[in-house]
């Protein structure tokens, strides 16, 4: 007969194994969505000139998306590590945000360690997945959930990555067209839907641009143009569209 603190242990088990295949479970839409993007990260990588192995341990070691195709395309343009760096954090920055946000969530007995492990696989559809959960988020549930989706960014990177690498140098010259089609078609039907959307992507646009091709302004570097039109953009958008006109 198992003692009460047996039958305890094998309960708290039982339920950590139960969240863990609940998290799984519904991390593999967000994997299957994950794929497609990180393949153009993959080519876009590697037609770039970063090494195959580079382009997935990018991956492998981040989960970022758009900062992590800002950040290797300023690396492939030989930008100074500072840029890089401010860029990146930049354009993640939401992440803390989230972070903040999700931490309320969690259940009180998750130790610091485990947090830390919670925090790498937080994005924003994993993100917006935990926060719908009823109940205290625990490390077997996080962990699960970000399972699929950080295997599906590494298999799509390293398909993308691999078969960019075998492709004659003029095809692999052109696969930075298929990074323009991606966000092209991850803005069009939001812009649809949300007027704020639309008029911000419209003002981060302008103002690119004008980095692009304005004088003076075009001898900004890329990282730095980034950089200030996302601050623009989001400032703009805080002031014409607050939170309750949305």
């Amino acid at each position: 007969m198992k003692s009460p603190i047996d039958s305890k242990s094998d309960n708290a088990y039982k339920h950590q194994l139960d969240d863990l295949k609940y998290g799984l479970k519904q991390g593999i839409p967000i994997a299957l969505g994950y794929v497609p993007v990180s393949f153009t990260f993959g080519l876009m990588a590697v037609s770039g000139g970063i090494p195959v192995w580079g382009a997935i341990l990018i991956s492998l070691t981040n989960l970022t998306s758009a900062g992590q195709f800002a950040g290797t395309n300023l690396i492939i343009s030989g930008e100074p590590l500072f840029e890089i760096a401010l860029t990146t954090f930049v354009i993640n920055i939401r992440y803390l945000l989230m972070s903040l946000s999700l931490s309320q969530r969690i259940a009180p007995e998750t130790s610091l360690l485990k947090r830390c492990i919670m925090s790498f696989g937080i994005t924003d559809e994993t993100f917006a997945v935990a926060s719908l959960e009823k109940r205290d988020i625990s490390f077997a549930y996080m962990l699960g959930l970000v399972f699929c989706p950080y295997w599906g960014w590494a298999l799509g990177t390293a398909m993308g990555a691999t078969i960019c690498s075998v492709l004659p140098a003029r095809i692999q010259n052109s696969m930075g067209i298929a990074l323009y089609a991606m966000f092209i078609a991850l803005i069009v039907p939001s812009s649809k839907k949300s007027k704020a959307t639309m008029i911000i992507t419209l003002v981060a646009i302008t103002i690119s641009s004008l980095f692009t091709w304005a004088p003076y302004l075009k001898q900004i570097s890329s990282g730095w143009s980034i950089v200030i039109a996302t601050i623009a953009a989001c400032l703009i958008g805080a002031v014409l569209f607050p939170r309750e006109d949305l």
